[in-house]
């Protein structure tokens, strides 16, 4: 403890640069720290890498909504997507007309609750596709919600050091105060740092992700609908 105290006393007087707030503090607030910095850069690695996908869906949805809207038949954009990896409304396409096909197959089609095949493989898909989209959501919302305190508890221990330093001096100089409760502010601000791009990154995403979500189930439905009315001739 005295060396702690030591050290807090030993900091060059108004030095409260960043570095220097870092390297005077605790190794515990130092963890603190080093933890914050992390996760902040994590957040924004998952922030620039979901900018990236829902951006790449929206526009794979609306290519497809163009070819798929534009008169060819159902089963030459089949043939052209069957064997390419599909995402979003393309994987809806794709699942919905192979359980057509292969109920199609052999002597004895199997139409007889085909509609309801259909209508669980897309729904699957849509799951599965909800689920691609929202990977690693819940990595901004845990750091959105848990970075305040942990940064919070870097404070307390930092203001401790500083009413350690106090008491060891028996001096309130702003000389002896100011390196630990500069501390254990800068631990506070790396929390907030942290979580508030994680907070406002997890609702907009958790936004977009709904409103690709919706955007499928519509177009499930549609496409529902015209093969219903396809079986419904058929039979």
């Amino acid at each position: 403890m005295e060396t702690l105290v030591q050290s807090t006393l030993a900091a060059p007087e108004g030095d409260i640069s960043f570095f220097s707030l870092f390297w005077q503090a605790h190794i515990v607030v130092k963890i603190v720290m080093v933890g914050l910095l992390v996760s902040s850069v994590w957040c924004w690695a998952i922030i620039v890498d979901k900018v990236m996908l829902v951006g790449r869906t929206r526009r794979q949805m609306s290519r497809f909504e163009t070819v798929f809207w534009s008169g060819q038949s159902l089963e030459e954009l089949y043939g052209t997507l069957h064997n390419r990896v599909n995402h979003s409304m393309a994987a809806l396409f794709v699942a919905a007309m192979r359980e057509w096909k292969r109920s199609h197959e052999g002597p004895r089609p199997a139409i007889g609750s085909l509609q309801q095949r259909i209508d669980r493989v897309m729904d699957v898909t849509i799951q599965r596709e909800a689920e691609r989209l929202e990977s690693r959501l819940l990595i901004l919302a845990t750091v959105g919600s848990a970075a305040p305190f942990i940064g919070l508890f870097g404070t307390v221990w930092g203001i401790m050091t500083a009413f350690q330093a106090i008491a060891a001096s028996e001096s309130t100089n702003l000389a002896v105060v100011a390196p630990g409760i500069a501390e254990a502010l800068f631990a506070t601000a790396l929390g907030l740092l942290a979580a508030i791009p994680a907070v406002i990154a997890y609702n907009k995403f958790a936004s977009d992700v709904g409103k690709a979500v919706a955007r499928m189930e519509g177009f499930a439905d549609e496409f529902s609908a015209i093969l219903s009315r396809q079986i419904d001739e058929r039979g």
